[in-house]
C-alpha cells in the first residue's frame, strides 16, 4: 500500500440465501468462500478503501419471478429454474396464482421478451426482506461495521428488486422498469457514485452469471470509458450459479473485451 492507491468498492448482493451454507434459500457453490476472503481482505486494508457500497437483493415473499407467484395448468406449483414466456401463458401452460394478475403478468412478459435480453426464469423464494436470508455474510457485516468505524464513512446499502411486478438482477435497474415506480428505473445517483469516485472501483459479489453481470452490463452502458478502464472485477470474490458456469465465463471475457480488468483479490494492490 505504499503508493497509496485507493479503491470504490462495490459489493452486489452478499447475502445468506446466495451462500453455500446451511439454510440457504439459493446457494451458489464457492460463495462464501468469496465473501469470507473479501471480508478478510477488507478488514485488512481498511485505508485503501475510499468508499464502499453494497447492493441488497430485496424481495416479498411472493413476486413474478418466485415460485409462488404461479401454477401449472392443472395447479400444481412450478419448479424452480422453469423458464416461462409469453406464449406459455398465452397458450395456458401455467398462470399466476391470483387470477387478477392474469392481463399485466402477460404485458410484463411480452415487454421483458421484446428487449431481447431474456425470458423470465422462475427462482425459490429468496432474499425476502427482513428475513436471516436477506442478511449480509456475517463475516463481511463485521468487516464493514469495522470499516464505517475506523475511517468514520458509512457503507452505502441499496436495496434493489422491491417491486414484486419486475425482475431485477442489475444494481442500477429492473428488467422492465415501470413508469409508476421510480425505484425500478436507472438509480442514477448510485451510478454518479461509483462513477466519480477514487482511482480503481472493484467490484465483488454473488452471482456472477446473474446479478454481478447485469449490473456491469448496466456500468457499460451508462459509465464513461475511462471509469471502465478504472474498474476490476474480483475474480475469486464472485461465483456463478450452479448449471450457469458458461454463462459466468462468457461474461468475464466480454467485460474484458470492454476495457474491464480481472484479477484475484491478492494482486489489486498492485493495480
Amino acid at each position: 500500500m505504499a503508493n497509496m492507491t485507493t479503491f470504490d468498492l462495490l459489493v452486489v448482493d452478499p447475502q445468506n440465501d446466495f451462500l453455500d451454507i446451511a439454510g440457504a434459500a439459493l446457494p451458489v457453490p464457492g460463495a462464501n468462500a468469496d465473501m469470507d476472503r473479501l471480508a478478510q481482505w477488507l478488514h485488512q486494508n481498511v485505508a485503501a478503501v475510499q468508499s464502499l457500497t453494497v447492493t441488497l437483493d430485496s424481495h416479498a415473499s411472493v413476486g413474478i419471478e418466485r415460485v409462488t407467484y404461479w401454477l401449472q395448468a392443472d395447479g400444481t406449483p412450478v419448479a424452480p429454474f422453469t423458464p416461462i414466456s409469453a406464449a406459455d401463458v398465452q397458450a395456458g401452460r401455467f398462470r399466476p396464482r391470483d387470477a387478477s394478475r392474469a392481463q399485466q403478468t402477460l404485458a410484463y412478459l411480452q415487454k421483458l421478451e421484446a428487449t431481447g435480453h431474456r425470458q423470465l426464469l422462475v427462482w425459490p423464494v429468496h432474499c425476502v426482506l427482513g428475513t436471516w436470508g436477506h442478511n449480509i455474510h456475517s463475516g463481511l457485516a463485521q468487516s464493514i461495521a469495522h470499516w464505517e468505524l475506523v475511517t468514520g464513512r458509512t457503507c452505502e446499502k441499496v436495496l434493489k428488486g422491491l417491486n414484486p411486478m419486475t425482475e431485477q438482477y442489475s444494481a442500477f435497474r429492473a428488467e422492465v422498469p415501470r413508469p409508476d415506480d421510480a425505484r425500478t428505473a436507472l438509480n442514477q445517483s448510485l451510478m454518479h457514485r461509483l462513477t466519480g469516485g477514487a482511482e480503481t472501483l472493484l467490484v465483488a459479489g454473488e452471482a456472477l452469471s446473474h446479478c454481478v453481470a447485469e449490473s456491469v452490463h448496466d456500468m457499460v452502458a451508462y459509465m464513461p470509458t475511462q471509469r471502465l478502464r478504472q474498474t476490476v472485477l474480483l475474480t475469486d470474490c464472485m461465483s456463478p450459479v450452479a448449471g450457469f458456469e458458461a454463462a459466468g465465463e462468457a461474461f468475464l471475457e466480454q467485460a474484458r473485451t470492454r476495457g474491464l480488468k480481472t484479477m484475484p483479490l491478492a494482486s489489486v494492490l498492485a493495480v
